[in-house]
């Protein structure tokens, strides 16, 4: 599990390599994540953007943004906590994700929240000693 917290929103990360979705000799590798955002502070907050960098085990990089998550833009009072699973594909066996939540609070005031950075790890990894 992978966590942060800004300004008292914790984003907990847990990825799952999706081996029946997968294709590996075709070079295609999928994962799912499951997140985990909870509301630890005292402000009622709306997420309303999300921005993903995902990086291959190439350096090739994708960039997704655009509105809520999964079709939703939550609202989280102090205590609430909101779940959601998504997937990614990628070309290569392993990498990573990073990014962050657009939010606003109750007042109109606007932040970012980051999403930890975590690894995408498949088992046809190739694993070298150094």
């Amino acid at each position: 599990m992978y966590t942060s917290e800004t300004r008292s929103i914790r984003v907990s990360v847990k990825p799952q390599y999706l081996d029946s979705n997968s294709e590996p000799e075709k070079g295609q590798y999928v994962w799912g994540y499951t997140i985990l955002i909870e509301n630890r502070g005292k402000e009622i907050v709306q997420l309303l953007t999300r921005f993903w960098e995902i990086t291959d085990a190439n350096g090739l990089k994708q960039i997704v943004h655009g509105d809520g998550v999964i079709g939703e833009q939550p609202v989280l009072g102090p205590g609430e906590d909101f779940e959601y699973t998504s997937g990614a594909p990628l070309g290569t066996s392993s990498g990573f994700m990073s990014g962050s939540y657009g939010m606003t609070t109750d007042k109109g005031e606007a932040f970012d929240v980051e999403i930890p950075a975590f690894s995408l790890d498949s088992p046809h990894m190739q694993r070298a000693v150094h």
